[in-house]
């Protein structure tokens, strides 16, 4: 003898789903766009070296203070801005995750946990 299950008011039907899936997609595209466009800046050597990166990892600016040229200490420079771009980098990253995890904290529909 099988057990029967009772049709569940809460089921979402497959048309809902769809749905639900797809407005999804649109808010987490429209996330990902704003963040994208966002910039982050970060300094290194005491504000010496200032280093702007959009949340597409592209630089866009550098800035660098006359007193922290010293021709006889370019390691020095070329460090303080490879730094500042990887905390850059970074802010960029955690801003994305940040807003993609706001999707997939809210993402209850069986069969979906798994793709976004």
């Amino acid at each position: 003898m099988k057990a029967r299950i009772p049709n569940m008011p809460n089921k979402m039907s497959q048309m809902d789903i769809a749905r639900k899936a797809q407005e999804m997609k649109e808010n987490m595209d429209k996330a990902q766009a704003e963040v994208e466009a966002t910039e982050f800046t970060s300094s290194a050597g005491g504000g010496a070296v200032e280093v702007t990166v959009n949340g597409a990892h592209e630089v866009t600016a550098v800035t660098l203070k006359p007193e922290i040229v010293d021709p006889d200490d370019i390691e020095m420079l070329q460090d303080l801005i490879i730094s500042a771009t990887n905390e850059s980098i970074r802010k960029a990253n955690e801003t994305m995750n940040r807003e993609m995890e706001k999707f997939q904290s809210g993402l209850n529909i069986p069969g979906l946990a798994g793709l976004f």
